[in-house]
């Protein structure tokens, strides 16, 4: 099974609060493929572990501009109270990207013991 870093976003799998990421990468990620959500997959140093935080199973991939984001994405990426062009203001300055970037939506739902 693929593991999916979300360094920036892990209290939010944790919790089951977040279900949409963006991606700058993962372009021909198939709907229905299982992934392994980690808390970070690079960078751990030797002898450095893995923390498997949950599986996630990919319900819809679409590729659009990262600045058409609205409040509604803002909720589903975890950050309920984050505005749409804060959003973009801390992808833009963590990537060094432009606004209009065009970026990887990958939506996504937790797959529990029993499926």
């Amino acid at each position: 099974m693929r593991i999916m870093s979300f360094f920036m976003t892990t209290q939010q799998i944790i919790d089951e609060t977040k279900f949409v990421t963006r991606r700058f990468a993962w372009w021909n990620l198939p709907v229905d493929t299982l992934l392994c959500a980690a808390e970070k997959c690079q960078g751990l140093g030797k002898g450095g572990k893995i923390n498997r935080l949950k599986v996630i199973k990919v319900v819809s991939v679409l590729s659009e501009p990262l600045n058409a984001i609205t409040k509604a994405e803002c909720v589903l990426e975890g950050f309920p109270d984050m505005e749409p062009a804060e959003f973009v203001e801390m992808m833009v300055k963590h990537y060094k990207c432009k606004p209009d970037k065009i970026i990887n939506r990958i939506e996504f739902k937790y797959v529990k013991a029993s499926e």
